[in-house]
């Protein structure tokens, strides 16, 4: 059926034997699936049932490319990963860009599963069909980046296709990523589950290139087009997703003070403009990207002299906004130190927040938290709490739980938890824009603004829907998540998709070209069934309607500031577009 794009090849790799082996994929996994997102969804259906426990050796590290990852398609960097949760007890799934996936593809697989618990830490290499299990001990307790460094110094046929844990990990703090160089599977928790399966590291180097259906025209159309795609987002080159903090805060639905208004006063200094202009030292991009949004960042004098990092638009806001810090040479030392240890900057903003607010309303006072202090806006309290939750001291401990953990623990605050399904809030008010409420409801990971659906173009920038309509907002909401599904099965990242035609009304000619098949009239049906899957997984685990509703402030508190002013989704509000969806 498929003349090029996939090697329908996955290594599985079992931690407790130190054994491995080559395994076809069904061919008709990826005609229904595509690959990537989806066909890692049905690996975890058929493999991880409802039962298993994140922190056990039944739990699997699912990592699966597209049929584009690693191809001369620009961006064609993404990769897939599904495992069970420990943040939110469920499935998960996550996404990474770096250069690891498209080494793997050209490694001769397409995924790799991981299984079993090793007996002592281990990092692997995998080289062409070669596997090697090697002792992590000189790399345990250090860093992303000094581990990243040591594989490459002793190995020299591995360059950039590395992935890894940091002490986060490590310490299974339950919002821990796995960093892939610069990029990582930020959300979920996947950096605990390494940890609690002693893997600090994977590491690729493939050697041949993927198979082409029609490597001639494919050419043609990417020469023809690279101008066309990076003309198309300029912004995103000079300022990144930097470029949506000042719309997003002026219209008042920015995440602020653990979401108890959506304006952040005297924000200037994170507008992109501000920010970039007086930090930015260069771009970095992805494999093959013409974009390159990355804004690497660099402070040069005062306390936080020396961090270097690319904050995002989510790190401002878990930061900036969430913990009302104004400093961006803060927020660029708290990326850094997030990369490195190895944790989601956005679950660990709104932790920090949290433990803030509870600071406000006499519940946590500082000197509960070992001295760090806690009142709004202190950078450096930022900096110290991150150090502390990746190595579960003191304070740290406590904020390195889930949110379900807490909640049982301290039930009295429970509600000042803003998450759903125990991931936090993205960097968006839900009460300034109704369908990214029922967005984060109704994700198939908990509150996120990818997997449950980017709204803002639809509600806020473009004018097609008013924000604080209900009706309407079902379909507009499962047509974006039903979009995005079949784009992270692809393997190209999302910021370059539409240059490509891939859109809710799809163009999918470059996906003939790699893979010999026209899925063009097919992809919206493919995303409609991913989403559906994990839904049905969703299900199998117990998640009921009940948990897809909203944290009690976005339902009964009225915003007291700015332009969404005296706005609140109600449970009956919510329930109108719930029915619709």
């Amino acid at each position: 059926m498929f003349t090029g794009g996939y090697t329908l090849k996955l290594i599985r790799i079992d931690l407790a034997e130190e054994s491995y082996q080559a395994e076809d994929i069904p061919e008709e996994y990826f005609r229904a699936l595509l690959g990537g997102r989806g066909v890692a969804a049905k690996y975890y259906y058929d493999e991880i049932g409802p039962d298993v426990k994140p922190f056990s050796d039944e739990n699997k590290l699912i990592f699966m490319t597209g049929p584009l990852t690693g191809t001369p398609v620009y961006s064609g960097t993404k990769f897939q990963l599904a495992t069970k949760s420990p943040l939110s007890e469920k499935y998960i799934c996550s996404n990474s860009s770096g250069f690891l996936g498209p080494e793997l593809k050209c490694a001769g697989f397409d995924g790799i599963i991981i299984e079993g618990k090793a007996s002592k830490p281990v990092y692997i290499t995998i080289v062409d069909n070669d596997v090697k299990f090697h002792d992590a001990a000189p790399i345990m307790g250090k860093t992303t980046v000094q581990a990243e460094e040591y594989i490459k110094a002793n190995h020299e046929e591995i360059n950039k296709g590395i992935m890894s844990i940091g002490v986060g990990g490590e310490n299974r703090v339950v919002y821990a990523c796995i960093q892939v160089g610069d990029r990582s599977f930020g959300r979920g928790g996947g950096g605990a589950v390494m940890g609690d399966k002693n893997l600090k590291a994977i590491a690729v180097h493939g050697t041949s290139k993927v198979k082409l259906h029609n490597e001639a025209d494919l050419k043609e159309y990417i020469t023809g087009n690279m101008k066309a795609c990076r003309d198309s987002k300029p912004v995103h080159t000079k300022l990144g997703t930097a470029q949506y903090t000042e719309v997003i805060n002026n219209l008042g639905c920015y995440s602020v003070a653990n979401f108890q208004t959506g304006v952040l006063d005297n924000a200037e200094s994170l507008y992109a403009g501000e920010f970039m202009g007086k930090y930015k030292v260069k771009n970095a991009a992805c494999y093959r990207c013409p974009i390159a949004c990355a804004q690497v960042c660099e402070v040069k004098e005062g306390p936080f002299e020396g961090a270097k990092s690319d904050p995002e638009y989510e790190t401002i806001g878990a930061f900036g906004g969430q913990c009302c810090v104004l400093d961006p040479a803060a927020i660029i030392a708290a990326n850094q130190v997030c990369d490195e240890v190895g944790i989601d900057t956005m679950q660990a903003g709104t932790m920090i927040a949290f433990a803030m607010e509870l600071n406000q309303r006499g519940l946590l006072k500082s000197e509960e938290a070992d001295g760090v202090d806690l009142c709004w806006g202190n950078g450096e309290s930022v900096v110290a709490l991150l150090h502390k939750i990746a190595n579960r001291e003191g304070i740290g401990d406590l904020l390195a739980k889930s949110m379900y953990e807490i909640a049982r623990e301290h039930p009295e605050w429970k509600k000042y938890l803003m998450h759903v399904k125990g991931m936090a809030f993205a960097a968006y008010e839900p009460r300034g824009f109704y369908g990214m409420g029922l967005a984060y409801g109704t994700s198939a990971r908990g509150a996120c603004h990818n997997v449950g659906g980017w709204t803002i173009r639809d509600e806020l920038t473009s004018g097609k829907f008013d924000r604080f309509a209900l009706i309407g907002k079902g379909k507009m909401v499962k047509d974006i998540q039903d979009t995005r599904a079949y784009v992270d099965s692809l393997g190209i990242c999302t910021v370059v998709r539409s240059g490509m035609g891939f859109s809710d009304n799809p163009n999918g000619k470059i996906l003939e070209y790699v893979t010999g098949v026209d899925f063009t009239p097919e992809l919206m049906e493919i995303g409609e069934r991913v989403y559906g899957l994990e839904r049905l997984i969703y299900e199998r685990e117990g998640i009921t309607r009940e948990d897809d509703y909203l944290p009690e402030r976005t339902m009964t508190e009225k915003l007291p500031t700015g332009m969404a002013k005296g706005s609140v989704l109600t449970k009956e509000m919510y329930d109108v577009m719930l029915d619709e969806y």
